[in-house]
C-alpha cells in the first residue's frame, strides 16, 4: 500500500510542477495548491498506513499504537495551506480585476518587448 502512496505522491508532484510552470496564472495556483496535497499525502504515508491502534494508554499495555505525529503536522499543513490559497486567490483575483489577463508572459511585460 505504501507504494501505491509513494506512486500517487510522485504523480501528484508532477502533475503539479507540471501547472506551475505554465503561462496561465490560474494554474500556477491549482499548481501551488496540488502540492501542497502532494505535501501532505506524503507524510501521512510516511507515517506508516498500518492502521495501528489510538495513541491512548489506559491499561498500561505496551503494544504497538500509531504515531500522531504525522496527523498532527498533516493537520497543522492543511489549516498552514488553506491560508496561503485564500491570499493566493484573493491576489489572483485583484490582478486579473487590475490587468484584465492571467498571461503571465503579458503581466511580465515579455509580449511588448517582441
Amino acid at each position: 500500500m505504501e507504494f501505491l502512496m509513494a506512486l500517487v505522491v510522485g504523480v501528484f508532484f508532477a502533475v503539479s510542477i507540471y501547472f506551475m510552470l505554465s503561462k496561465k496564472l490560474l494554474k500556477v495556483v491549482f499548481g501551488t495548491l496540488l502540492i501542497s496535497h502532494a505535501a501532505n499525502l506524503m507524510l501521512l504515508t510516511s507515517g506508516g498506513l498500518k492502521g495501528e491502534k489510538a495513541p491512548i494508554l489506559s491499561d498500561g499495555s505496551t503494544l504497538s499504537y500509531a504515531d500522531p505525529i504525522p496527523q498532527a503536522l498533516i493537520l497543522t499543513a492543511i489549516v498552514i495551506g488553506f491560508g496561503v490559497t485564500a491570499f493566493i486567490l484573493v491576489l489572483t483575483c485583484r490582478l486579473y480585476k487590475t490587468f484584465a489577463t492571467d498571461d503571465l508572459s503579458i503581466l511580465r511585460g515579455e509580449a511588448n518587448e517582441k
